[in-house]
């Protein structure tokens, strides 16, 4: 089934693509959510047209998402956390406060858009994630997890 996406899907696709999936998925998860339409001939017609019309606005959107991802580039970051014995944290470092942590950098992201590479943080150290600035644009950060002491 060939469907036309109204939203992002994560390990799907971005909006305005056209994906092939399983008739059971788009039928009973996408249509219904509102993840996605039926791509038929006129509808493809309609989102060509769309993305014509969208091209300029949208290289203004990669230009300012690409000095975001070099303010990332340049930056050094380091999350203070309350560790234990062992280097263990109490609680754990998640997408939301690397996300407000950048805020304070004057780096705005919305916490959807980080991707913490293994999960959530629970032990000090050194971690990568991965920013998405735009579809186009994904940056990766490095940064630290320190103790409080």
């Amino acid at each position: 089934m060939e469907l036309i996406l109204k939203k992002d899907v994560e390990n799907l696709g971005f909006i305005d693509d056209v994906v092939t999936v399983k008739n059971g998925y788009g039928r009973n998860y996408l249509i219904p959510h509102g993840y996605a339409e039926l791509a038929t001939p006129s509808a493809k017609r309609m989102l060509d047209e769309t993305l014509k019309q969208r091209a300029y606005k949208e290289k203004k959107h990669i230009d300012e998402a690409e000095k975001q991802a070099e303010k990332v580039n340049n930056l050094d970051l380091s999350l203070t956390a309350k560790a234990g014995a062992g280097d263990k944290l109490f609680g754990s470092i998640t997408a939301g406060d690397l996300s407000e942590a950048l805020s304070k950098e004057g780096v705005d992201i919305d916490k959807k858009y980080i991707s913490i590479l293994g999960g959530n943080i629970k032990r000090l150290g050194q971690y990568e994630a991965k920013l998405r600035f735009h579809r186009e644009v994904i940056s990766t950060l490095t940064f630290d997890v320190v103790s409080e002491a």
